[in-house]
């Protein structure tokens, strides 16, 4: 009897967490930084770029609606919400912040890097309120995708969104993040009532002439960037 409970409650679960992603999730990284704190002027003209030509109240290139806008905005670390900001203000909505703030101990950082990442991905892949709806992810890259990460920590302990979403079932999906790519969104698709990727697209930021000083790179390409921009440059 308790046997067949166990079963039957085991089976009510695993079907509520089948049916509670969210149809799209949209993935990016932050803006171009100045620091471990703020966007520098470039990164901050993305964010703009962000807001008017995709992810804000009609926006020119528009992955939403009026009817369906984006859910929510999540975000993990002070750049990734002012990458944000400007999109999800224009929409009036919140960012859900899995807060971690810079601090001095590189290790307890990581760690909870770590273990925010878990839990955000944990909540959009198993709350109800996100089903059928589409939510935007601005996340630190390596926690996107980084191979050292997922070589390192197994499925059961996964600390990056490829793992954590299983995008490594799909064809074409990066298995890093290249750190000059700040101008690319990750499209993840979920068929209805089920949190198992259907479709994975990659897509190219372009602003146009609006934004000509923010760089339009091709993926894990330099991005032309100097220190002289007040921009962090990757070597």
């Amino acid at each position: 009897m308790l046997r067949a409970f166990a079963a039957s409650l085991f089976l009510i679960l695993t079907t509520a967490m089948a049916v509670a992603a969210p149809a799209r999730i949209v993935i990016l990284t932050s803006a171009e930084a100045a620091d471990a704190w703020q966007l520098c002027e470039v990164g901050s003209q993305r964010a703009q770029g962000l807001r008017y030509n995709y992810l804000g109240a009609k926006a020119a290139k528009t992955f939403f609606s009026e009817e369906e806008p984006p859910a929510f905005f999540f975000a993990i670390d002070p750049l990734t919400v002012a990458t944000a900001t400007p999109a999800s203000l224009s929409w009036r909505k919140p960012i859900i912040h899995y807060s971690v703030l810079p601090q001095d101990d590189a290790k307890k950082m990581e760690e909870a890097l770590h273990e925010r990442t878990r839990e955000a991905a944990g909540n959009i892949l198993n709350n109800p309120a996100l089903r059928g709806k589409t939510v935007v992810m601005v996340w630190d890259r390596r926690l996107i995708a980084d191979p050292e990460l997922d070589k390192k920590f197994e499925r059961e302990a996964a600390v990056t969104l490829r793992q954590l979403f299983h995008l490594d079932i799909l064809p074409g999906v990066p298995r890093e993040w290249p750190s000059n790519s700040h101008d690319y969104f990750w499209i993840v698709d979920f068929p209805e009532n089920s949190n198992v990727p259907l479709k994975f697209e990659m897509v190219k930021q372009d602003f146009g002439k609006s934004f000509p000083k923010v760089p339009a790179n091709d993926w894990g390409e330099p991005s032309g960037l100097d220190k002289a921009s007040g921009c962090q440059v990757a070597p």
